[in-house]
């Protein structure tokens, strides 16, 4: 049983969206209905949300509103019966204390895994601290009633990059940690992960709490999905599966069968040069911009909580008319039906 009363929600290897925060344009409160109707849009697609990440502005919300989110996300995802959808919920904060605490509250809102980033406030002391790191996230990991995924982001954390070694050596000694988000972009890290945490040997002295599943290794980007599919990867986190959910759903799925049927390669390769382009524009657009794409695409979206700035509407609409934006937008439509 998951700490919230419910079945325990395993997480799988997949492709997942880290959910944005919408807000009212005049008060900046919280926009419910415009969030769980994204939820709900790429939960149907067969991507997993993840709340209160980079892209939901955590550092925004207050811890009220992180708990809010949370419950609106179960209550939209049963209403809709999608009761086997797990929620990861971001709850990395500044200190170790802090971070169990709000770990502690996602859980009884609802969560059923949790990622967890390091603050990059200290980053001056703690990036060069290998015995600091790993205490962080292997003292979350114990205290967690649910289980942890680590998130690895230098650039939201003050440089903070955890190297191959510190990744598997938490791995070995913490079974609450589920996996990792490699924001890094690190083709070469998510390699050398895979290669230890997919090992049988690995598998078999090493097992997670709670779970049959692999210790999880997840780009933080689209752009190299195939590539980390045949590292022995497990799918990404990506921002760019909010614009286009069933697009990175069927990416990972050709990745993934290609293995074992090589006559797919060269669709799946087609189809990640696609996408791989429409991320590297996206995501310099940052969170406005994927904020701009999904009021294009599903009539929400608005603007991110201030101090973040709006994205100028002539960069909205070179970002919209954009080729690659386009024919992301094209496949998009025709894997949904709605072309």
């Amino acid at each position: 049983m998951a700490a919230n009363g419910t079945a325990s929600r395993t997480l799988k290897p997949g492709i997942y969206a880290p959910i944005p925060t919408f807000f009212h344009p005049d008060t900046e409160d919280l926009d419910l209905s415009s969030f769980k109707a994204q939820v709900v849009r790429v939960a149907k697609a067969g991507v997993g949300p993840l709340l209160t990440g980079s892209l939901g502005e955590a550092h925004h919300l207050t811890h009220p509103e992180r708990t809010t989110l949370i419950r609106a996300a179960r209550q939209a995802l049963d209403q809709e019966g999608l009761h086997h959808v797990p929620i990861i919920a971001g709850t990395g904060v500044g200190s170790t204390r802090e971070t169990i605490d709000i770990t502690l509250q996602a859980a009884e809102a609802g969560a059923d895994a949790a990622i967890v980033i390091a603050s990059g406030y200290f980053a001056g002391v703690l990036a060069g601290n290998k015995k600091a790191l790993k205490g962080f996230w292997g003292e979350v990991s114990e205290k967690s009633p649910i289980p942890i995924l680590m998130y690895n982001f230098p650039g939201s954390s003050g440089g903070i990059d955890l190297d191959s070694e510190l990744i598997t050596e938490l791995a070995t000694e913490y079974p609450n940690l589920v996996g990792i988000k490699l924001t890094c972009g690190s083709v070469g890290k998510l390699t050398r992960i895979c290669a230890t945490v997919t090992d049988t040997a690995f598998v078999a002295e090493h097992p997670r709490k709670g779970t049959s599943e692999p210790f999880l290794v997840l780009g933080g980007y689209a752009d190299f999905l195939v590539p980390s599919t045949y590292a022995n990867g497990h799918g990404a986190i990506t921002g760019l599966a909010n614009v286009a959910p069933y697009t990175l759903a069927k990416l990972f799925q050709l990745a993934e069968t290609s293995i074992k049927e090589p006559a797919l390669l060269a669709e799946a390769q087609q189809l990640q040069g696609i996408v791989a382009r429409a991320d590297y524009v996206i995501a310099k657009a940052s969170i406005a911009g994927t904020k701009a794409l999904l009021e294009r695409l599903y009539g929400y979206g608005g603007h991110p909580r201030r101090p973040l700035p709006p994205i100028e509407p002539s960069a909205a609409q070179a970002l919209w008319d954009h080729p690659d934006t386009q024919a992301l937008v094209k496949i998009e439509r025709e894997l949904s039906g709605k072309a």
